[in-house]
């Protein structure tokens, strides 16, 4: 383990030490001669440059270029230099400033009319909401950087919101969602070899597989970020530490306490040669976290108050509410409960207010994106109000009066975007219950289908087979071509072939009247074993095989249920032991009374149901038949109607069987 992290660190080293040759290249430039454009262009480059190794300097130039930029009024500037300080905000942690500088980026890209430009300002901005909370507008701003990214075919920008929008999905619970957005994103990537996009993807699906609880498979994806990371030997950047820090989470949910320290302790270092206080701030709530869980209490509230003190500093609200909920933890183990509550109220207060400094946030962009739309009016104005005190007042007056208006406009407007997220989200919660409705209705209807197709099979086959023989038959006999000794025995082949038509014709026009929904159910008492007995005699006399037919269900046996459907499951279930019990075997009907209905059983001793084929023979589509011990044709429609039918009477049916012993068929109905 050591070793690794002494690995880690010294690619870290060797990475910031090139780093640090190519920064010294590029700042003795700037004691060149060179023009305003190539000189802001030149701080950009510098100040990303040093993001991930000294955010103090990142600043200092971010600053200058913006400086530059705005004193000579160059718009295509300005986006590039707000866009940079944004990216700089948001790695300190502080997102409501990041906000600020993506929304003035992405008005002047608007004006420049740089779709490409916008479809990354909106990507960030929806990174700063989603830091806030407000997931909705998060979503929001993603699918608008997928939109402009789809019109231009940019598969970089399409597999970054699309990552974007899967941890959306996950911060909301949503998690197989969030794998599909990823395995999307994924695809994107790979077209383009994209190879950071995989480190990406792979540590968002740890986190999942972390919050699901699933740690092995939390710990393979995030070790496979790590590695991914490490062989591309790419600059040094956000994401190694912050694997790191789930992986630690990881081992803490696992009670590793010893590895969740030594990650902590890894992403520290790497953060702090870095200069991110933030990255520092989050290591540090973890390490605090691992000593409250070993009662170590003095080194956990050293801690917890350090990266409170640095989430305050840098505006970041969510690390800040975590940190007081974390205090508010510690104090109550202590058993300071006037402590635990003080900074339990911070903590609710914290995050109630949330959303509303965020609206503040916004609405101070608004009025700095007024402000730099209208600043030569202002010019023009303050010159003309010189003229004369009496003007001057008028004029204040009426700007007063403008930003009174702009200020309620702007406020209207914020509460619409509000209502209108709220909208969007009640729309397509619709919009997903409507898809899986039509999923459903898509899937009976194959079904359905399915089952049809089955049947004009049956009626197709079943029934012109016999109708050909008795054809064939009565042209024999018109033509004295059968013999006084072969016609007994087609006599009793024909009858076969009768019965066998007759059940089928019965059972389709049962079917028929189940699908078209006329079947009218009539309840009645119905005496079970007089029933039984009536079907054991019809039965017995129409079929050619001996049987002992034995009626154990008790006299005085009355059940609820409509006479023709329970004759017809009973008609049918005896029929199919008949088929498939040897002659000389015996056929048993039974009952029991169990809470309010009876559980009605039919047992043979015939050949039995092999398992595969019990799990499809109340299948619609699967229609299952084969010939009985005499060589009895089926249709495989007997039992599906059973099925059908019973569960239209309100019952359920199942059976239990076994190879070589016999199977027993049970169906319910209610007691009288």
């Amino acid at each position: 383990m050591k070793q690794l992290f002494s690995f880690l660190l010294f690619s870290f080293f060797v990475s910031v030490s090139l780093a640090q040759n190519s920064i010294e290249s590029l700042e003795s430039k700037l004691n060149g001669n060179l023009t305003d454009s190539a000189r802001i262009k030149l701080l950009v480059t510098l100040s990303k440059e040093y993001q991930y190794s000294n955010l103090k300097k990142s600043f200092e130039y971010a600053e200058k270029a913006i400086s530059i930029a705005d004193t000579k009024n160059l718009l295509w500037a300005k986006a590039l230099t707000y866009h940079n300080i944004a990216t700089f905000h948001s790695i300190s942690g502080d997102f409501s400033s990041s906000a600020k500088y993506n929304d003035l980026s992405l008005s002047i890209n608007f004006q420049l009319k740089d779709t490409v430009a916008m479809a990354k300002d909106y990507n960030n901005l929806g990174q700063d909401y989603a830091s806030f909370g407000k997931y909705d507008e998060a979503y929001f701003y993603y699918t608008q950087s997928y939109r402009l990214a789809s019109e231009k075919k940019d598969s970089l920008s399409l597999a970054i919101a699309l990552h974007n929008m899967a941890a959306v999905f996950k911060e909301l619970g949503q998690f197989q969602r969030a794998l599909d957005y990823l395995k999307l994103s994924q695809r994107y990537s790979d077209a383009i070899h994209d190879y950071e996009g995989k480190a990406y993807n792979y540590d968002e699906i740890g986190d999942i597989y972390l919050r699901k609880e699933v740690y092995d498979s939390a710990l393979n994806a995030l070790h496979y970020s790590l590695k991914t990371s490490r062989s591309l030997k790419m600059k040094f950047n956000d994401l190694l530490p912050a694997t790191m820090i789930k992986i630690a989470k990881t081992y803490l949910a696992l009670k590793d306490n010893p590895h969740a320290l030594a990650y902590y302790d890894t992403a520290y270092s790497l953060y702090q040669k870095i200069d991110n206080e933030f990255g520092q701030a989050q290591v540090e709530l973890g390490r605090g976290i691992v000593y409250l869980k070993e009662k170590k209490f003095d080194q956990a509230l050293k801690l917890f108050e350090s990266s409170a003190t640095i989430a305050h500093e840098t505006n970041s609200w969510s690390l800040e509410i975590e940190c007081y909920e974390k205090l508010a933890k510690l104090y109550e183990e202590l058993g300071d409960f006037k402590k635990s509550l003080g900074y339990y109220k911070q903590y609710k207060e914290l995050e109630d207010s949330l959303f509303s400094q965020g609206m503040q946030a916004k609405l101070l962009q608004d009025q700095l994106r007024f402000e730099t739309a209208s600043k030569e009016d202002q010019i023009k104005a303050l010159t003309k109000l010189e003229e004369s005190r009496k003007s001057e007042l008028k004029k204040q007056e009426m700007v007063r009066n403008i930003l009174v208006v702009v200020v309620a406009l702007t406020v209207i407007l914020l509460f619409s975007i509000y209502r209108s997220g709220q909208r969007r989200i009640r729309i397509n919660k619709l919009l997903l219950d409507h898809q899986e409705e039509v999923k459903r209705r898509s899937q009976e209807l194959e079904q359905l289908n399915q089952v049809k197709d089955k049947f004009f099979s049956i009626i197709s086959h079943d029934l012109r087979s016999p109708i050909n023989a008795l054809s064939a038959i009565l042209d024999m006999m018109d033509n004295n071509q059968i013999k006084p000794e072969e016609f007994s025995k087609l006599n009793k082949e024909l009858r076969a072939q009768f019965n066998h038509t007759k059940t089928l014709i019965n059972n389709l026009l049962d079917w028929a009247l189940l699908q078209m929904d006329k079947l009218k159910i009539q309840q009645e008492k119905i005496d079970l074993k007089q029933l039984v007995e009536e079907n054991f005699k019809l039965l017995g006399s129409l079929h050619m095989k001996e049987m002992v037919m034995i009626n154990r269900i008790p006299s005085d046996t009355i059940c609820i249920g409509d006479l023709n459907i329970v004759n017809l499951v009973l008609r049918n279930l005896i029929l199919n032991s008949l088929k498939f019990t040897e002659e000389g075997g015996s056929i048993e009907a039974s009952a029991k009374v169990d809470d309010n209905e009876i559980v009605v059983a039919i047992k043979d001793s015939g050949i039995g149901i092999k398992p595969e084929v019990q799990r499809m023979i109340f299948e619609k589509t699967s229609g299952y038949s084969t010939r009985g011990t005499a060589n009895e044709k089926g249709t495989g429609l007997g039992l599906i109607l059973c099925k059908e039918f019973v569960e239209k009477n309100g019952g359920r049916i199942w059976l239990e069987s076994e190879l070589g012993k016999g199977s027993t068929f049970y169906f319910t109905i209610k007691r009288s």
